[in-house]
């Protein structure tokens, strides 16, 4: 009889910790958070396109077809295992737990975040930044970046023009400097920024023979350049005073230098979509490439757009437009998808596969953002068919994150022409997905594809550049101090306020400091296993990855305090949203000689490069109250976007 009634209560005790587990860990009553983050995901080995690879369930996997319409229009996909039940693997490997349950990540971070762990981190941020832009200046300026290893300067490889991977980049023009203006006034660092500012007017020239990709000199240089004339313009100054004396828009004069350089690859094309790469000085070399990815040349709009605006110079915004709309001419009739690379004189395209990472993320990225810059109806027009058809192809799994059945929603690399599934794995770039999901409040979807994300990085203590989900293994295994998953985790927070995202920060800046710290700066990790490392540290290290870490814990900055409306561009430059922005100054221009393009939508093509500055203090008309966000999301987060636009 004892043993009987030592079983019984063993049997009562596991039932009463099961309880506790049950309410605490978010299957019973709220515990008052946005959401709960059962993170260790049940996921179906799955097959590949090839057909190789471990069997899933008779059906096939999720992952593995387009997702079915059912009779209401609601999103249907194959069934796979019951509620609460684990396939055979499940990325509770990649966090560290091996049960279908909460595991240890989830009661670490269902707690709250206290305001000295959250100052500390803000802090130890900073300091991040601190030690890399210290470490550049001193051993690296006037070079384009810091070699952190040895502690020495970076410039364009003179010797290798092939050398895409460094000279696409580096213009001889000390871009890291220029690339970290804003974050020296976000952190608040006037002096600095001061003296950044007067070096870089003083120093720095693109009168130089260096061949760039446009689109890395676009938004690293060109919008780094117009952000921080905009800080320094700001009547407002709600950084700290950011004024420069006698300043004269010497960097909004830099800024139309570089972009009057840059204007000869959108010349003698048949699409109107740019050449990849120009010369500074000679325009388009002759051997150039007729080849170019989405996102390079579709992704010029914003900079283009806000130079264009400032001036009072149609060129750049008409000729960045025409490039978007050439490429979105050229989606699929069926799918409404578009490919990855195209041939700018044919139309042709070279590169048909459709996602969310490399050559196409900043494109949708894009649409969204010129349209809440600049409020033209035909880029919320454009985006919203976008991400319909994203919903439609590019999306698998079953349809709510946390509950139903099948497998947890990811999206995935398809053929844009018939949507089929070609490869299984996902890039690092695709981790700034959900942050643009939180723009348009689908901030659901958003916490669930970010803990993907996460859970690779918990793995690693990084993000390798790609990663197969089908063989839950690095594909590609560097890691270039990315800043995706950060500027997501920081959207997140800002929307949810949940101190998930807190922790999930301390996370990566404690990976970032164990694993890439180094004697003078922060390096590339060239093994995301082995953590050996590269000798580079990339300008955008400290225009978004440092400086999205400082946001996440700074809650008093005045990003969030002080009632101007801020958008970030696809480098992290810091733009404030305002009316002025959606007018057209080039109005008042137009005459019997302008033309109307393709939509008979009328359009004025300037004679000249005058240029015309337009003062930071002028008003401007009140934007029309039609303006508004068509996609059916939820009303909080819709009023949220409608506000910060100015549009109630």
């Amino acid at each position: 009889m004892q043993w009987r009634a030592l079983v019984l209560g063993l049997v009562l005790l596991r039932l009463g910790l099961h309880a506790v587990l049950w309410l605490v860990f978010g299957l019973g009553p709220s515990m008052g958070f946005y959401q709960r983050f059962p993170l260790s995901f049940g996921f179906q080995r799955l097959r590949g396109p090839d057909g190789s690879g471990p069997v899933g369930p008779p059906e096939g996997p999720a992952w593995l077809h387009r997702p079915r319409h059912g009779t209401e229009g609601r999103l249907e996909t194959p069934r796979g295992p019951g509620p609460g039940m684990c396939g055979p693997a499940h990325w509770g490997y990649a966090l560290g737990g091996r049960g279908c349950g909460p595991d240890e990540y989830e009661r670490r971070y269902s707690g709250a975040f206290p305001p000295q762990l959250r100052a500390q981190m803000r802090d130890l941020a900073r300091g991040m930044f601190v030690f890399g832009y210290d470490n550049y200046m001193a051993h690296a300026f006037p070079q384009d970046e810091l070699n952190p290893i040895y502690c020495r300067g970076r410039g364009p490889d003179r010797g290798d023009p092939s050398n895409l991977n460094i000279n696409d980049v580096l213009g001889n023009y000390s871009l890291t400097l220029v690339d970290a203006l804003d974050t020296l006034a976000i952190m608040g660092n006037s002096s600095e920024f001061q003296k950044a500012v007067k070096l870089v007017i003083n120093t720095v020239s693109f009168d130089k023979d260096s061949t760039v990709q446009v689109f890395e000199a676009t938004i690293r240089v060109l919008g780094s350049l117009l952000s921080a004339h905009r800080i320094i313009t700001d009547s407002r100054q709600p950084f700290g005073d950011m004024t420069i004396e006698d300043y004269d828009n010497e960097l909004l004069y830099m800024a139309h230098d570089l972009a009057v350089r840059l204007l000869p690859a959108f010349e003698n094309t048949k699409t109107g979509i740019p050449y990849p790469r120009v010369n500074l000085k000679t325009g388009v070399p002759p051997d150039s490439n007729n080849e170019t990815c989405t996102a390079g040349a579709g992704s010029l709009l914003v900079e283009f757009g806000i130079l264009s605006r400032l001036l009072g110079d149609s060129t750049f915004e008409w000729v960045a437009r025409r490039a978007v709309k050439a490429l979105w001419n050229l989606r699929s009739n069926n799918t409404g998808l578009l490919g990855n690379v195209v041939n700018i004189q044919t139309g042709h395209w070279v590169g048909k596969q459709s996602g969310l990472g490399a050559g196409l993320d900043s494109f949708y990225e894009y649409l969204l953002k010129s349209y809440i810059l600049f409020g033209e109806k035909e880029d919320l027009e454009m985006f919203n068919a976008a991400y319909q058809s994203i919903q439609s192809y590019l999306r698998r799994g079953r349809e709510a994150c946390n509950e139903g059945e099948g497998d947890p929603p990811l999206y995935v690399n398809v053929n844009m022409f018939s949507g089929q599934l070609m490869n299984t794995w996902i890039d690092s770039l695709q981790a700034f997905f959900p942050g643009l999901q939180v723009l348009i409040g689908d901030v659901e979807d958003a916490i669930c594809l970010h803990a993907f994300y996460y859970a690779i990085w918990k793995r690693y203590g990084a993000l390798p550049e790609r990663y197969n989900w089908q063989l839950q293994a690095p594909d590609v295994l560097f890691y270039p101090l990315r800043p995706e998953l950060v500027e997501s985790t920081y959207l997140l927070y800002q929307a949810t306020k949940n101190p998930f995202y807190l922790h999930v920060g301390m996370d990566i800046l404690q990976s970032l400091e164990k694993y890439t710290k180094v004697k003078c700066g922060y390096a590339t990790l060239h093994h995301v296993i082995d953590k050996s490392k590269e000798d580079r540290m990339e300008s955008f290290f400290l225009s978004e990855t440092c400086k999205y870490l400082y946001l996440l814990f700074d809650e008093e900055n005045p990003v969030h305090k002080s009632g101007t409306r801020y958008m970030f561009t696809t480098e992290g430059h810091i733009i404030s949203v305002d009316k002025r922005l959606r007018e057209l100054p080039w109005k008042e221009f137009f005459s019997e000689d302008g033309e109307r393009d393709q939509e008979e939508k009328f359009v004025h093509r300037p004679k000249s490069q005058e240029l015309k500055i337009i003062n930071s203090s002028s008003n401007c008309n009140r934007v029309p109250d039609e303006r508004r966000y068509s996609l059916p999301l939820k009303s909080i987060y819709m009023r949220q976007i409608d506000q910060m636009v100015g549009l109630i």
